[in-house]
């Protein structure tokens, strides 16, 4: 991609809007275009934190498994976000794993000495990018809370209403969402086990909340679904 197909792509970013004409020309001039196929590693424990990266196509998982290999994903990367974020506050070395879901990701690499130097010299970008920090602290709180205070079904169903919420469509009065996700990654984010996830979302259906198949969930009706997290 050109630099004016860069600097398009910057513009679809909102944490961007802060950046000049200049500024905007200046990180295409450093950003690196990168692909890869389906569940491939994009970064992992140990690796040098050196770059922060721009999702342009695709879906990641950012995750961290423990010494067994049990995996707990920590969040979910969509289109139009920054991750590998913590090489701005002193990671030296990454902590987490970033792994691409079903389909190819198309993404792009800013090493951080240049993301840093436009940092610098633009106060609004830097409160934006501490903004940043702040939604993703308090995202990482309410999930803590969540596994503290609710118990398996409620957390699977949290999450369903919350990633329907954010990325769902409108189809007359029901929500589609088209999605990456194996069952076992459900179970991954909720902190449940594959078995739980699929038990109750096949109660979901028999209770005509949820249909769903491979790759698709409808939401019959949000408000009955955010009520029986409760």
């Amino acid at each position: 991609m050109d630099n004016t197909g860069k600097i398009n792509l910057l513009e679809q970013f909102d944490l961007f809007d802060a950046l000049t004409d200049q500024e905007k020309v200046r990180l295409s001039e450093v950003m690196e275009f990168r692909k890869k196929p389906r569940y491939s590693i994009i970064y992992q424990p140990g690796e040098k934190s050196e770059h922060i990266y721009l999702l342009a196509k695709g879906s990641i998982k950012i995750s961290t498994h423990n010494g067994e290999g049990k995996e707990v994903i920590k969040q979910l990367i969509h289109p139009e976000a920054i991750f590998g974020e913590l090489a701005l506050v002193g990671e030296s070395q990454r902590n987490e794993t970033a792994q691409s879901l079903k389909e190819e990701v198309h993404y792009y690499t800013i090493r951080v000495a240049d993301f840093q130097r436009i940092l610098s010299q633009n106060p609004v970008l830097s409160q934006r990018v501490l903004f940043l920090f702040g939604q993703r602290m308090m995202a990482a709180e309410n999930k803590l809370e969540n596994l503290i205070f609710k118990d398996a079904r409620s957390r699977i169903v949290n999450f369903l209403y919350e990633v329907v919420s954010e990325r769902g469509r409108r189809v007359g009065y029901e929500m589609l969402l088209k999605h990456s996700l194996t069952h076992q990654d459900i179970a991954n984010i909720t902190c449940t086990s594959r078995q739980t996830v699929t038990l109750v979302l096949n109660e979901l259906r028999k209770e005509n909340l949820i249909y769903f198949n491979r790759g698709r969930i409808l939401v019959r009706d949000m408000e009955n679904l955010r009520l029986s997290a409760a």
